[in-house]
């Protein structure tokens, strides 16, 4: 990659993106199926729901809708396992730590948009030593991805125009939410991606397999 052709800044995803959080989420969900009586699943079957959120992993969890009436209360059970275990074992994809540390050295910014709520991202990134110059939460704005208004926010906050920004997603909204904001949208192939999912529908500009490859490519422009 050119130097003429590098983002001014980089904007993440955080679950499935940055961060493999997969590991510490399924083990919440499988503390709510033994809560219940249920056998644990296997990691694979939870890991693919993971960017759905807490209502998905409920409904993979016991099979209850987001309309039963059981649901909120499941919902909350295991948001307070995944709370006792947020940085157990999440850790930042392999080449991604490099990729930052010397984006920050190049004096470049980074942040995170994400649909995680802050309660939990907050504690994640500061188990991590991550420190974003922008992190917009769940529940930091009305809105919420694929809502462009949360990348938009972020890149005022860092003083990069939008279409200056890569955003780097591993789900159709992210995309979505990137092509509205006027940001490069680019997509990651090893994050939270459900087997059913066409990913070749989804509008993104740059796939990348692996994070080893995205962060090589950025790195070869620095």
């Amino acid at each position: 990659m050119s130097q003429h052709g590098l983002p001014k800044a980089l904007l993440f995803d955080l679950d499935g993106t940055l961060i493999d959080t997969a590991p510490d989420l399924a083990e919440a969900t499988n503390r709510l199926r033994e809560h219940h009586g249920l056998p644990r699943l296997p990691y694979p079957v939870i890991r693919a729901q993971v960017s759905n959120g807490g209502s998905a992993l409920v409904t993979l969890a016991l099979e209850l809708t987001a309309d039963h009436p059981d649901h909120g209360l499941a919902r909350q059970f295991l948001l307070e396992r995944y709370a006792e275990v947020v940085a157990d074992r999440s850790r930042v994809f392999p080449g991604l730590e490099s990729l930052i540390e010397s984006w920050e050295r190049a004096g470049r910014p980074w942040g995170i948009v994400t649909n995680k709520p802050r309660l939990y991202a907050q504690p994640l990134i500061e188990s991590l030593g991550l420190t974003p110059q922008v992190m917009l939460c769940a529940d930091d704005l009305p809105v919420k991805k694929p809502d462009p208004e949360p990348l938009l926010t972020a890149a005022l906050r860092i003083g990069v125009a939008p279409e200056a920004c890569w955003y780097i997603g591993d789900h159709r909204r992210d995309m979505e939410a990137a092509r509205s904001a006027g940001m490069t949208a680019i997509a990651v192939h090893y994050g939270y991606i459900p087997e059913t999912e066409e990913v070749d529908q989804w509008s993104a500009d740059h796939w990348f397999e692996t994070p080893q490859a995205l962060a090589e490519s950025l790195l070869k422009g620095l």
